[in-house]
Formats: structure tokens, C-alpha cells, sequence
């Protein structure tokens, strides 16, 4: 096992490119395009590696992201997150076409003519897709709901797509209803656009977990972002197995104890593991090669891991490899991660999109 200083974000390049190059093929084989959301790395490196694969572009949370990958030569980007133009979130976006295809969300009519307004005369040159809520109930206009009906006929941006996010495939045993409730949404939405004369070309939706169960009678493209690295939640529920896990936290044993529970404490807490822990979760995440050990409890600096009484309890400076819940927080919190083969680190990637929030 390589030893690194600790904590540290490892990433298995070739599990990574193994992940990508099986969603890629999945997708193609279904008939659907692949778009990446890079939210999830943010690393230059992968985005290159997925479109490589095959992607037909990149998904991303916001306006700073796509300015990071845009400059890089990606050319096709999809913000998918319905924004509130200001004048300077305006004068980004047309920047950006310069360069690259950009798409935008959109959820409400007033957000919409919002934008429009923004864009000005230019507003012809962003293309823009509506949000439509599949069952997640985050953001989305609700299908056939009143506010959709407006909105498909008076809008004046040049929508050619619905998009949707079946978060709640994330729930346990959830992930093939969310793939229906996406698929409905998405052809109840875009005949409605339809009808009212615009040129709906992109049905987008999946997520990491229900991106296999995407029909492509009702959706063009998937979204997941996970895929690429995996993590607890994955593990959990059962839509990977270990094997498939590329991105682990290497941390240090700094504390031990048998009694009154045997536990080790790491120096990896909430600062780069992320606090995430759904309900539905054992515990703030797993431990890499040791399948009965939780971790339960997580400061800043400090995390706790429940050891299984059947295996020794890892010494003082150990390492050990941990598993974050959501990998996605875990990306942001530092600035470069190692790459390692064969228990090597052979290179280090900078998360270059890091803190682009805006």
C-alpha cells in the first residue's frame, strides 16, 4: 500500500478509467448520450478522459465551472442549475459562447424573461433547457402544472430541451421507479414545448445510480457525475461493488482504544471527507478492505472509526483508506489529489474548478 502524507485524496487511475469507459459503453449501447457533470471532480484531467470516451459535453453547476473547462477546450457545456441572471452573469455566459455551445436552466417564467432581458438582443446565442421536477422536489416546474403551460407559451429564450435530476433514485431500492417517474416527466414536458411551436431537441436526466434504467424512448442524454469515482453511498446502495471505489482518503491512526468500543480515530474529519450522512446510511463513510468498519463520528480533524471485533485494531500511525459518503464534497475540499497505480502515486491533479461557485 503506498504511504503518503496523510490526509490525502488518492484517485486509481485505472479504476477511474475503468468506470468511465463502462458508462460510456452502457449509454452508447442504449442509444443515449453521455454528459458528464464534472461538479463532481472538477479536475481537467478527468473531463478528458470522459469526453475521450465518448461524452457529448459536460455538465456543470455553475457559471464559474463552465469557465474552467471552456477554457480548457471542452465545447459543449450545459449549466444545469436554473439561474438568476444579473448583468455580469450575462456578459459570462455570451463570453463563453465565444468558444463554446452553452446551455442554461431555467425553472420559472420569471426567471426566464429574466435572462432574456439580460442577454438582450444576444439572447439567441444561449440555448436553454427547462427544468422539470421528476419526484425529486428540489427545483423543476411540476409537469403539466400551470406555471409549465405559461412558461412553454410565452418564454422568450430559445428553448430547445427539458431536463430533469431523479434524486430521489438516491433512496434505497428507489433508483429503476426514479428511471420511470424521469422518463414520464421528460415526455409529458417536451410534448408540451412542443406543441407550443418550440424545437425540443434534448430530453436530459439520470443520476449515478439510475442512469442504467434511462429509457431511451423518453431521454437523449444522462447527467450522472458519481460514476466516475464512486463512493459509500454507491457502496450502499448496492450500485457498485468495492472494486469499483477510485477515490479513497488516506488517513493516519492517531488514537486507539479497545474499551468501552474498539475504535481508531484518523486525522481525516469533516475538513476533507465532507459531513454528508443521509439517513438511510451505517455511517459518515467506509474503510477500503474492510468491510465491518463504520465511520461514526466525525469532527473537524478528527474521525472516528468503529473497528469490527473480529480484525486487530489498526497501531498508531497506520494508515488506513477511507471512503467518504459523497465524493463530490469530498472534491471540493482540496486543492490536488494524487493519482496512484500499482500503489505508486503517479501523478497529481490540480481540482481546478475548485471553489467556482458562482
Amino acid at each position: 500500500m503506498v504511504e503518503v502524507e496523510t490526509p490525502e485524496v488518492l484517485i486509481d487511475r485505472h479504476i477511474l478509467r475503468t468506470n468511465i469507459r463502462q458508462m460510456a459503453e452502457s449509454t452508447a449501447a442504449s442509444g443515449i448520450g453521455l454528459r458528464p457533470h464534472a461538479k463532481t471532480h472538477k479536475v481537467l484531467e478527468m473531463a478528458r478522459m470522459q469526453l475521450a470516451a465518448g461524452a457529448v459535453g459536460l455538465t456543470v453547476a455553475t457559471v464559474g465551472e463552465a469557465e474552467v473547462f471552456v477554457a480548457d477546450g471542452v465545447t459543449d457545456v450545459f449549466i444545469a442549475y436554473p439561474l438568476w441572471a444579473t448583468p455580469q452573469l450575462a456578459r459570462r455566459l455570451l463570453d463563453l459562447t465565444e468558444r463554446a455551445t452553452i446551455t442554461v436552466g431555467v425553472d420559472s417564467l420569471e426567471g426566464a424573461d429574466n435572462l432574456a432581458r439580460q442577454l438582450g438582443r444576444d439572447a439567441h446565442r444561449i440555448e436553454a433547457w427547462v427544468e422539470v421536477d421528476s419526484g425529486h422536489h428540489r427545483s423543476g416546474l411540476r409537469p403539466g402544472s400551470v406555471e409549465e403551460e405559461r412558461m412553454a407559451g410565452t418564454t422568450a429564450l430559445r428553448v430547445t430541451g427539458v431536463f430533469t435530476f431523479p434524486g430521489h433514485g438516491y433512496l434505497p431500492g428507489q433508483a429503476i421507479a426514479a428511471a420511470a417517474q424521469e422518463g414520464e416527466a421528460l415526455s409529458r414536458s417536451a410534448a408540451l414545448f412542443r406543441q407550443a411551436g418550440h424545437d425540443i431537441r434534448h430530453m436530459s436526466g439520470g443520476s449515478t445510480p439510475s442512469a442504467e434504467f434511462s429509457s431511451p424512448e423518453h431521454v437523449t442524454e444522462v447527467r450522472p457525475g458519481v460514476y466516475a469515482l464512486r463512493d459509500a453511498q454507491q457502496l450502499e446502495l448496492e450500485r457498485c461493488g468495492w472494486e469499483d471505489i477510485a477515490l479513497s482518503v488516506a488517513a493516519t491512526v492517531v488514537s486507539r482504544r479497545e474499551q468501552p468500543s474498539r475504535e481508531v480515530i484518523v486525522n481525516a474529519g469533516s475538513k476533507v471527507l465532507g459531513s454528508d450522512r443521509p439517513a438511510w446510511t451505517t455511517g459518515f463513510g467506509r474503510v477500503l478492505g474492510q468491510a465491518g468498519a463504520r465511520v461514526t463520528a466525525l469532527s473537524e480533524h478528527h474521525g472516528t472509526i468503529q473497528w469490527p471485533d473480529e480484525v486487530p485494531l489498526p497501531v498508531l500511525g497506520e494508515q488506513v483508506r477511507v471512503i467518504p459518503n459523497h465524493v463530490c464534497l469530498t472534491m471540493n475540499l482540496v486543492d490536488e489529489v494524487a493519482v496512484v497505480e500499482d500503489d505508486q502515486v503517479v501523478d497529481r491533479w490540480q481540482v481546478a474548478a475548485r471553489g467556482r461557485n458562482r
